[in-house]
């Protein structure tokens, strides 16, 4: 039986997974992943990178790799509930206003080869069967034995679950996954078209410009390129689908077939689209459920495997892709003794609020969303319309779908913390940098803006001291800025002093996050 040690045990080859997995090496610390399926599915699935994620991916040097792999579109804002008004970022002070399109597969690939590269090993073929913890006095335990479909058991400090919404680590320690049981099912599939007709869409835009109804259907087709096209259909409700004869309802990993697709193709874009090929397709339901505690001793939670959805919005990938971003840097110092093992109950205190609200506001969506609504929801729907043309109203859900609003509950007075700082341009003595460029290498960043801090300040490990100057007011002289890009400490005038700032730098990133 073969053993397998190391630090961080990731199960799960997403892109939440990956992006743990890349983060954990960028810090040096050991980490395997375990994957179940034999090789990616190249499924568009979550196909669209939000706002913020786009700067989070920024900070780390991935975006323009991922870039490179995206599909073209117009430059067009995100949606609430597909209605026909598009959400408008600018106010947010982000260079990247609108949603870019990019298949789930190309962020996995991007994200697994940066990983590798730094350390990671990614071992496929591998589900795991089992999971014992040793709980210890405490609670905490000393670590995990995960042991995988062939017998192999991989040791490992700390298990972190990306395994998605029917987590198996998630299943085999017994937690609840309270919540919504999906209502209506459907189909997400990726087909090339033979044929089409006038009403299939020639480019992306913005969704309810892509939602079409037809033959007891409601359907979008997104133009891929090459003639390839992310499908997503289902049935109205009461309705009947007859290719395959049973109510619209059923178990997840039934097989979509080709008759199911080419009716829903026929029904809603006309006779003369033909599909050609379908290259791989699933099902998904408007379920949706959380976690009550994202840690359960040395095992925590993330992505999916932690929260599912209505997939409205673009939301889901996202929220994974931040959750990791969030716990990364937490782990890996606390793995290396940089800070305590209480660090990492900051995680579910930041993340779980985040998830909740998405649970909240997709569940609103789905309602107005309805593709064959009531004469009441129709009402509530242009009434929503109404107030999204409104420039607050629109500001306020561009930030809340985008990412670009959260905000973190952490402690201190100053109006800054908890906040993102924008991608500023930067002077610096070895000439000008942008804000995002400072944190490639993982670290918190103290940036100094006043030249107000001693030389020699003797900071923790993995924090870079950053002395510049920029044109436009980030609104404070030192901004003490966490490797997910959230301000932690902020200070001006009187409170700029070597002694209290390095307090402040000891406090906040070993102690509160």
């Amino acid at each position: 039986m073969a053993e397998i040690e190391t630090e961080v045990l990731v199960v799960g080859a997403g892109p939440t997974g990956l992006m743990l997995a890349y983060e954990l090496a960028l810090s040096g610390v050991g980490t395997v992943v375990l994957e179940r399926l034999e090789q990616r599915v190249e499924q568009v699935k979550g196909g669209g990178i939000q706002p913020r994620s786009a700067e989070l991916l920024e900070l780390r040097g991935l975006l323009a790799p991922i870039l490179e792999r995206a599909t073209p579109r117009e430059p067009v804002g995100g949606h609430f509930g597909g209605l026909p008004v598009a959400l408008d970022c600018t106010s947010w002070h982000t260079r990247h206003p609108f949603p870019l399109a990019v298949a789930q597969f190309e962020i996995e690939d991007v994200l697994e080869r940066r990983a590798v590269d730094l350390g990671a090993r990614v071992l496929r073929g591998a589900p795991v069967t089992q999971v014992a913890t040793d709980d210890g006095d405490d609670g905490d335990g000393d670590g995990v034995v995960a042991t995988t479909g062939d017998g192999t058991r991989v040791r490992a400090r700390y298990l972190v679950a990306c395994d998605g919404g029917h987590s198996t680590v998630r299943k085999l320690l017994g937690l609840p996954f309270p919540g919504r049981p999906g209502t209506h099912d459907a189909v997400l599939a990726d087909i090339r078209l033979s044929a089409v007709s006038e009403s299939v869409p020639r480019q992306l835009g913005h969704m309810s410009a892509l939602m079409r109804q037809g033959g007891g259907y409601w359907a979008m087709l997104a133009p891929l390129g090459e003639d390839r096209y992310r499908f997503t259909f289902g049935r109205a409700a009461g309705q009947m689908d007859t290719a395959r004869g049973a109510a619209a309802e059923v178990e997840h990993d039934t097989p979509v077939t080709d008759e199911e697709i080419t009716a829903a193709l026929r029904a809603v874009y006309g006779e003369p689209t033909a599909l050609g090929d379908v290259l791989n397709a699933s099902r998904f339901t408007d379920a949706t459920r959380q976690l009550e505690q994202y840690r359960a001793g040395r095992v925590l939670f993330a992505g999916d495997a932690a929260h599912i959805h209505p997939p409205l919005g673009g939301q889901g990938l996202n929220l994974g892709l931040q959750d990791a971003l969030n716990l990364g840097w937490k782990l890996a110092a606390t793995v290396q003794g940089r800070a305590p093992r209480s660090l990492l109950d900051s995680y579910h205190a930041e993340r779980h609020p985040v998830a909740a609200q998405v649970l909240h506001h997709t569940s609103a969506q789905r309602l107005l969303a309805d593709p064959q609504p009531s004469e009441d929801l129709a009402a509530l729907r242009d009434i929503v319309t109404d107030l999204l043309r409104l420039p607050d109203a629109n500001r306020h859900l561009a930030g809340l779908m985008s990412g670009l609003s959260l905000r973190y509950p952490l402690p201190g007075v100053h109006p800054l913390t908890g906040q993102r700082v924008p991608d500023a341009e930067l002077e610096t003595d070895a000439g000008p940098v942008r804000l995002s460029a400072l944190f490639a290498a993982g670290h918190a960043v103290l940036l100094d803006l006043a030249g107000a801090l001693p030389e020699g300040l003797p900071l923790p490990p993995r924090v870079d001291l950053v002395r510049a100057s920029c044109f436009e007011d980030l609104g404070a002289a030192v901004l003490l800025i966490r490797p997910d890009g959230y301000v932690c400490h902020a200070a001006d005038g009187p409170a700029v002093d070597g002694e209290s700032v390095l307090a402040a730098v000891a406090d906040r990133l070993a102690t509160t996050g």
